[in-house]
Order: structure tokens, then C-alpha cells, then sequence
């Protein structure tokens, strides 16, 4: 259906001739804030993520722009869980938290498809310097006997992620300083290291196009088309 959409709108608009000029300068940023609560019997747990990435793009030749996004990114994640057998249970108490610093240097490619709407493709070179704590209680209670034991786990880890991303997107101007875009997918590559070599890498692929993923946000740009 989106394809079905997008082929629409270009045949609708047509290709035009208007440009965005040499040396305009666009302000934009990300923030996503999401919670996620689970409770069945015997476990329950939250996750909580919170991003914020201010960017800026200055066009180096008309319809292209390099930039890089500037911001952080924190996750907690915390869980309960009961485990029982016989007269004996376990309660588990864990609690994680991921801070990181990013830096996502970027360059954009416009097609004009009208005076107001553009379409885009985007590379971008996705940068995180994070840290991960991990912290857990393990309490161990025979219901028989009464013998309690309980046993503590701390860990504290820094690690740094590269990735390469390929997004393509609409972007739709309001006039000639606000515009509001959407990116459609995305196509890359992401390796995560730890300093500790106890830790292995982990490495993740978004290869083909995602249709379903789709992001929204607004810009302002100063110099206009």
C-alpha cells in the first residue's frame, strides 16, 4: 500500500524544477520516549527508553546536505521474578541501565517532486559511547527448614557501536522555512563492542527495505528554498 502511495504521489506532483538553495541551514531533532510494563504471574518487569538527538544539515549544493545528530539515548530496564519447586523459591530483583552518548554524522540527497514535496535518501553513520550497569539480588528461601541465602551480582561495562544506515523518506514543505518528513525503512549495518573482551560482540543487519517502520518529525530551515 505505501509503495502504492508513493508512485501515486509522484505521478500526481510530477517532477519540478524548484530547489533547495546552496548554504541553507535546517534544524531538526529526534526525541522518543517509550514504557513497557509486563505482569503475569510470579514476574513482572518495566522497561523504560528515553532518546534525544538535535541535528543540523547545511546544504552544500542545491538539494544536498551533509550534517550529524548530536544527542544521548537511556534505557532501564527492571524485572521480578518469582521460581518455585516444592518448599523451595527464588526471587530474583534485577535492575539495568544503559547510558550512552551519540554522534550520527549524516549526508542527504533531494529529488524534487514538486515545489513543496521532495523525496530523499539519506546515509548516515550512527555512533554510540555507552555504558551498561547491572545490578541483582538473588534470595533463596526453603519454606521446610527456614535456611535463607542470598547472593549479589553487580557489573559495570563500557562499550562503543558504529553503524552504517541507508533511509529513504518524503519530505514536505509548509512554506519556505518549516517542512514536516517522514523516512520510510531503513537499510544497514550496526557492530556492538564491549571493552571487556569477556563480552562478545554483538552485531545486527536491517538489510532490505522495511515498509512498516516509519518515523515522522519537523524541521525548520533558515535560508529556505
Amino acid at each position: 500500500m505505501k509503495k502504492l502511495l508513493l508512485m501515486g504521489a509522484i505521478a500526481l506532483f510530477g517532477f519540478s524544477n524548484a530547489q533547495i538553495k546552496k548554504g541553507a541551514i535546517y534544524l531538526s531533532g529526534q526525541i522518543n520516549y517509550s514504557k513497557n510494563e509486563t505482569s503475569i504471574t510470579n514476574f513482572n518487569s518495566t522497561e523504560k527508553d528515553f532518546k534525544i538527538i538535535p541535528k543540523v544539515g547545511v546544504f552544500v549544493a542545491e538539494n544536498l546536505a551533509v550534517g550529524a545528530g548530536f544527542g544521548s539515548t537511556n534505557n532501564k530496564f527492571d524485572y521480578n521474578e518469582i521460581i518455585s519447586s516444592g518448599s523451595f523459591a527464588t526471587f530474583i530483583d534485577y535492575k539495568g541501565k544503559t547510558n550512552a552518548v551519540v554522534i550520527a554524522p549524516f549526508v542527504r540527497k533531494y529529488w524534487t517532486l514538486s515545489d513543496k514535496l521532495y523525496f530523499f535518501g539519506q546515509l548516515e553513520v550512527p555512533m554510540e559511547f555507552g555504558k551498561m550497569n547491572q545490578d541483582a539480588l538473588v534470595t533463596g528461601l526453603d519454606g521446610m527448614s527456614g535456611f535463607i541465602y542470598q547472593q549479589t551480582y553487580s557489573d559495570e561495562q563500557k562499550y562503543t557501536s558504529i553503524g552504517v544506515n541507508v533511509k529513504p523518506g518524503l519530505d514536505y514543505f509548509l512554506n519556505k522555512n518549516w517542512s514536516i518528513e517522514a523516512t520510510i525503512g531503513e537499510f544497514g549495518y550496526k557492530n556492538k563492542k564491549y571493552k571487556d573482551a569477556e563480552y562478545r560482540n554483538e552485531k545486527n543487519s536491517n538489510f532490505g527495505l522495511n515498509l512498516s517502520s516509519v518515523s515522522f518529525g519537523v524541521k525548520y530551515v533558515f535560508g529556505g528554498k
